[in-house]
């Protein structure tokens, strides 16, 4: 099944080169300070706008953005800070109330609902522009509670990178990727690798059936739905694979491992994604990325969790319309082309990429679906991360799952 693409014609450089023109700025600041009432909404006195996002490329592209969307609104200046993605969810819940936090953010989708709970993010008020640039697969990633919380401008997710110069065709099937494994497995190398105690990767296996983390809407916090029949029969699957990759978990458990053993041509495959694209390519590798091998009894890829970088705005921000208009300008199509170019990250909006690589990932888009974002979530992937690795290792399936099971789902 082929995504459909929605062909977009971009001109970016007129953006960008409009960004460094002399005079058109200044001229646009008196027009806005002639003009009070805001035409679009937005203030006329100069505004300046805290956006915390990670370093490196990411820094790179808000800094570009900014600068397209200050040629637009003159009076409102994007200052970038420095907060890596994954503590955003924790730093805007001591700034915030203190009052020197972001007015807008960027976090993965799956901490809309902590952020909820503590009151940290509003909901945004533009739904129509969402939907006119986001799929529905993006939205569903920033619905909680049935509102939408920021603008995602890029998705991520994984899927199987292989060395074609080890494997000419990638495989289709887990019994495929077994078939080789069987044959070409030895003197240290093997045919897959992946990190084998991480819940993140083993939705590969439980979700079985289209068995998925907290039910069909991934918001049934009473029960994971990850010791079920269809996830026990999954990963018990899992664990059978043990002896294809006869590997403790404690020796895989990182993912910078496995990066490495399929870069220096000791793994065939490996499951990873985006974020690994330039070391490959780094390396040297001839190598290309397609969608996960189906399970058996299956005829179509495993299923695979995605995210979705998501701008939100902050609660305690004094210019909340401001932040939203910025956040919401990400998602455009020309801010969305100008990230891919500069990331190399797969775009949440349906533009086309020229990447082999990203649309590998893209096509596997199809089968993932997004990591639940209720408060509970938070929890499920340290517990099941363990469970994994017990499971790797010979425990008991059920026994394992029931625990996390018992420990994650609020009690009926």
């Amino acid at each position: 099944m082929n995504m459909k693409k929605r062909i977009v014609s971009v001109l970016l450089c007129c953006v960008l080169t409009a960004a460094v023109t002399g005079g058109c700025g200044s001229d646009k600041k008196a027009e806005a300070a002639e003009n009070p009432a805001g035409e679009d909404g937005l203030a006329t006195e100069d505004v300046t706008l805290k956006v915390w996002e990670s370093s490196g490329v990411a820094q790179e592209f808000i800094e570009q953005a900014g600068a397209a969307f200050t040629e637009e609104h003159p009076n409102i200046t994007i200052e970038y800070e420095n907060v890596e993605l994954g503590d955003a969810n924790g730093q805007i819940a001591l700034d915030g109330p203190a009052g020197v936090g972001a007015d807008c953010f960027a976090i993965p989708n799956n901490v809309i609902g902590n952020l909820v709970a503590g009151g940290h993010i509003t909901e945004i008020t533009d739904a129509e522009t969402l939907k006119a640039n986001i799929p529905q697969s993006g939205i569903d990633a920033v619905t909680y509670d049935g509102k939408c919380y920021g603008y995602p401008f890029s998705a991520d997710t994984y899927a199987l990178f292989y060395n074609k110069d080890l494997i000419e065709e990638a495989p289709k099937t887990w019994e495929d990727v077994e078939k080789f494994c069987a044959s070409y497995n030895g003197s240290g190398k093997y045919g897959m690798i992946f990190n084998v105690a991480s819940g993140y990767y083993s939705v590969m296996f439980n979700g079985l059936n289209g068995n998925k983390l907290f039910g069909p809407d991934g918001t049934d916090a009473t029960d994971t739905y990850m010791n079920n029949k269809d996830a026990v029969e999954g990963m018990k699957y899992f664990q059978s694979f043990r002896k294809y990759l006869d590997v403790p978990a404690a020796d895989i458990s990182d993912d910078s491992v496995c990066l490495a053993a399929f870069t220096e041509g000791k793994a065939a495959m490996y499951v990873t994604g985006a974020w690994n694209i330039s070391n490959c390519e780094d390396a040297g590798l001839n190598f290309g990325v397609t969608t996960l091998p189906a399970l058996p009894g299956e005829n179509h890829p495993c299923p695979s969790f995605s995210n979705a970088r998501t701008m939100v705005v902050s609660a305690y921000t004094e210019h909340p319309a401001e932040a939203e208009a910025f956040a919401k300008f990400l998602v455009t199509p020309e801010m969305q082309k100008l990230r891919y170019e500069i990331t190399g990250e797969v775009p949440a909006g349906d533009i086309e990429v020229d990447s082999e690589y990203v649309n590998g990932l893209i096509e596997q888009l199809q089968y993932a679906y997004p990591a639940p974002s209720i408060p509970e979530a938070q929890d499920w992937y340290e517990t099941m991360d363990s469970a994994c690795a017990n499971i790797w290792d010979g425990a008991e399936v059920q026994k394992e799952l029931d625990a996390v099971n018992d420990r994650i789902a609020v009690k009926k």
